[in-house]
């Protein structure tokens, strides 16, 4: 049986260390293909010079505000919608506007008309005299007063009048000839002007007061006299009436036109009109937020009760004849500026389907009250979610972008509380906001009128994704609406949107710490191009770089196939080195220098700092992680720039400082030194390489000396690094290891030594130093629970016993007896194998038994043989015995 030559070798290419089993195991890793690996696949793959990276997830800061953007935004003040402003009731309009249509209206095809010059016949021309001042007050008086009538659209003559005629009574400060108009329309324009003029009610627009000149008021005054007299008259002449009841005289009123003066809607039916009086009148004349003693409870209730007596009418929507009616008096009541009341009329309102103007009015007024955290309870008693959500399904979102905004606003805000999170979630939020997302990317192919709107908005909305993406059941949503795919739409169309940019990358961090979601992030061709884009485009940006270069290592962790798909990509890796430079560079522009107590910086330098070196731990990762497939670790390994900086690192760091910095890039050279290409970088500084881990050999960290063992594992291969392991008393360094009772750290110290008794000069330090013993003592602790370990053990003693003559002579009388005891219980299967499989994946089992087999057995029988042919157990005979 020939030698073990090289453990890195001799143990094959597997792709994590054994302290990651258990993360495996929970999924916590992206997998490679898409059904899930079987325990005993997980375990095969624990042992290896090449090795996966892990890392934690950058943290998600919060602001300590409730804005549309946060501190870190990278819109300027002046280029993003407020989210402080004025709201009152006067910013409301009477009725519903249409929404902007963003379309551009072609200019006319108006040409002005150039005075011609006068002829030299007719000569200049004469000037007027100047008008009379108190003639042009007059007329202007009187113009303005036939407008003002006319506007009201109640008078309408029977007959067509010459406007001088008008002019002319009206100018003589007559009352209009009532001859000239029918009955019905004087006595409604009198009544008109009564209620509009003399009380300052617009049909259709905001509640502000029109203030009318003394000469107009007089007129109306003397108009209503008139009005009045006329009224009395008609009784007069009419005689008697007969009195009728309430509900008669309604359905009377509702036959005669509203002679009597009370205003009638278009299609309003006896019925409507019955409930209206009845029923939502009495209640609107509650809400009168200046009378004595109608505090916010009592108007909170009213709007309660003026919901629910809505909902009972059928009048909810735009069902309302007198819808308007209704919403003046709601957005009066918004000036009472009461947190909770605008809880109950925004919900209200919204009920109504109000859109436009007043759609955005109501989605600001949401926002403000949302804008304090103390304000969430309210949200959390009320049904105003389901209000809020309720305009995605009956709004156009790219006619109403600004309201839809704010509205997206107060979600995110909302969707802060973990309470009210989860309340989110179940009212499919998730699906609403990817249906929305699709509809932006729609109309984004299309055209870029949306595309800077649209960015506003989709800042909102990846961020509430962002904070959706922290609930584990909100995975199979996520995965379901296939909301991975459009949020790399969203990031092709708003490359250059930072903010956009980051809030994706934070979704995409999150959820691909999960093996099913990154798995379905790998399968999106496109995201490997669109991540290296972003790394081109934003690499100073470092909320974002760390965040897109975690989920790269997420995705190249364990997927063979991510990795071929980035390293295809033109300029991947000079994209990769050049950012690791960059931020190289930047580090140690931060860092103080060796003499100046690190302590003493300034809190803004240690945040930058530590900020740099996170981008620096997550980018080293991925490097490792690519390193894996053999294509990418061969042209990894010959890369002088990527060995340099890596060597940089580990020149410039300390461990006590840097630890994960530092364990990474030694466990990135520890890949690249797995591969024996004639052109390696490693192998042309590795003897720099060697020297630079002693630094961590000698640190009070397990995990480095871990790290810094797996790589003189490697490096050991060659001769040049056995003799400097040996100069520098490693070799010592190593058999001590073995006493560290810690599996990874024995196999990691079993690794250099086999590789040490490749050189018969070398065999005799493990006796020297006690590593024989040491060795055994591995073998018998670890040996039933882990058989590589244990076959480990057994190859170095093999290659230790090369030229072996006595078996006590060469391991020791005791060491002998107690290895062939050993030996002998381990080869007995109902033994090796009796091991307490209760609670035990039935794949760990039987994968234990396959390496018992496998790799144990077949070293473990041609050692125990070879110390049984140079060990014998006769005793001496009597020297009576010689003679007969």
């Amino acid at each position: 049986m020939e030698n073990f030559r090289g453990y890195s070798s001799v143990m094959g290419k597997m792709q994590s260390s054994r302290t990651e089993m258990t993360v495996k195991a929970t999924t916590l890793i992206g997998s490679s293909t898409s059904q899930q690996k079987t325990s005993a696949e997980i375990i095969s793959e624990a042992r290896s010079s090449l090795r996966i990276l892990k890392t934690q997830r950058p943290c998600t800061p919060k602001d300590d505000q409730r804005k549309l953007f946060g501190s870190t935004s990278s819109r300027t003040p002046e280029n993003r919608p407020p989210s402080t402003f004025s709201l009152h009731a006067r910013s409301f309009e009477g009725s519903d506007s249409r929404p902007l249509s963003g379309a551009r209206l072609t200019p006319l095809d108006h040409k002005p008309k150039i005075p011609t010059s006068p002829s030299k016949d007719e000569g200049p021309p004469i000037p007027k005299p100047p008008l009379d001042p108190i003639e042009i007050k007059r007329v202007s008086n009187a113009r303005a007063r036939l407008f003002k009538i006319a506007s009201q659209g109640n008078l309408l003559p029977d007959k067509a009048i010459h406007p001088e005629e008008i002019i002319k009574r009206l100018n003589s400060d007559v009352s209009l000839n009532i001859k000239g108009f029918s009955h019905d329309a004087d006595e409604s324009a009198s009544s008109q002007l009564n209620t509009n003029i003399l009380v300052n009610e617009s049909t259709e627009c905001e509640g502000e007061e029109m203030i009318l000149p003394t000469r107009m008021r007089e007129h109306a005054g003397s108009m209503s006299t008139q009005t009045c007299l006329g009224s009395e008259q008609a009784k007069q002449d009419s005689g008697p009436s007969t009195r009728l009841s309430s509900t008669e005289n309604i359905k009377q009123q509702s036959r005669s036109g509203s002679s009597s003066g009370t205003r009638t809607y278009e299609g309003e039916t006896e019925e409507e009109i019955l409930y209206w009086n009845m029923k939502i009148q009495p209640i609107l004349d509650e809400l009168k937020p200046l009378n004595s003693g109608n505090d916010v409870e009592h108007l909170c209730k009213t709007c309660y009760k003026l919901h629910r007596t809505l909902q009972e009418g059928n009048m909810l929507g735009k069902m309302c004849k007198r819808r308007t009616v209704l919403l003046k008096t709601l957005y009066k009541l918004v000036d009472v500026g009461s947190d909770q009341l605008s809880i109950q009329l925004a919900k209200l309102i919204l009920a109504l389907k109000v859109s436009g103007k007043n759609l955005l009015n109501v989605c600001k007024l949401i926002f403000k009250v949302s804008r304090s955290a103390n304000n969430d309870t309210l949200f959390q008693n009320d049904k105003i979610l389901d209000s809020l959500l309720e305009v995605f399904s009956f709004t156009d979102p790219l006619g109403n972008i600004d309201a839809f905004l704010y509205c997206m606003g107060t979600i995110k805000f909302l969707s802060g509380n973990t309470i009210l999170l989860k309340d989110l979630l179940n009212k499919a939020l998730v699906e609403t906001l990817v249906q929305l997302m699709k509809e932006i990317n729609d109309a984004n192919r299309t055209s870029d009128i949306y595309l800077c709107s649209s960015g506003h908005l989709l800042v909102q909305v990846t961020a509430t994704l962002r904070n959706l993406a922290d609930l584990p059941q909100s995975r199979s949503r996520f995965l379901n609406t296939g909301a991975l795919m459009e949020l790399c739409v969203v990031l092709e169309q708003h490359i250059n949107d930072k903010d956009v940019c980051t809030n994706v990358a934070r979704i995409f961090s999150k959820l691909s710490a999960y093996n099913d979601c990154c798995l379905a992030l790998s399968e999106c061709s496109s995201c490997y191009q669109l991540f290296l884009a972003i790394l081109h485009r934003h690499q100073r940006k470092q909320d974002l770089v760390v965040r897109v270069v975690f989920t790269l290592g997420n995705m190249t962790a364990k997927n063979d196939k991510a990795r071929e798909e980035f390293y295809k990509l033109e300029h991947s890796l000079e994209t990769l080195l050049t950012l690791f430079q960059t931020y190289h560079e930047l580090d140690v522009k931060i860092t103080p220098p060796k003499t100046q107590n690190k302590s003493k910086m300034d809190d803004t330098k240690k945040q930058r700092l530590s900020e740099v070196e996170d981008v620096l731990i997550k980018l080293i990762r991925v490097i490792a992680n690519l390193s894996i497939n053999a294509e990418v670790g061969s042209a990894l390994s010959g890369n002088q720039n990527c060995v340099e900086l890596l060597i940089k690192v580990l020149e410039c760091k300390a461990v006590d400082e840097c630890e994960e910095l530092m364990t990474n890039a030694a466990a990135t050279i520890n890949n690249l030194s797995y591969y024996q290409v004639k052109n390696s970088a490693v192998r042309a500084r590795q003897l720099h390489i060697a020297e630079l881990m002693m630094k961590l050999l000698l640190c009070n960290n397990m995990e480095a000396i871990l790290e810094a063992a797996r790589v003189f594992g490697n490096l050991s291969r060659s001769k040049e690094i056995r003799d400097f392991i040996v100069q520098k008393n490693v070799d010592k360094f190593m058999i001590t290891l073995l006493d560290a009772k810690h599996q990874d750290v024995c196999f990691a110290a079993c690794g250099v030594l086999i590789n040490l008794t490749v050189d018969k000069s070398k065999r005799s330090i493990l006796k020297q130093d006690g590593g024989i013993k040491k060795l055994i003592d591995c073998l018998r602790d670890f040996g039933p629970t882990d058989w590589q370990l244990a076959s480990l053990v057994c190859k170095t003693l093999w290659n230790y016993s090369e030229k072996i003559t006595n078996a006590v002579l060469c391991f020791g009388e005791k060491e002998t007896s107690e290895l062939l005891e050993l030996l002998s219980a381990y080869l007995d299967e109902e033994i090796a194998l009796d091991i307490d499989t209760n609670g035990s994946d039935e794949g760990l089992v039987e994968h234990h038994k396959v390496c018992w087999e496998s790799e144990f057995v077949p070293v473990a029988q041609q050692l125990q043989q070879r110390i049984h042919c140079h060990h014998s157990h006769l005793e001496a005979l009597p020297f009576s015995s010689l003679q007969d």
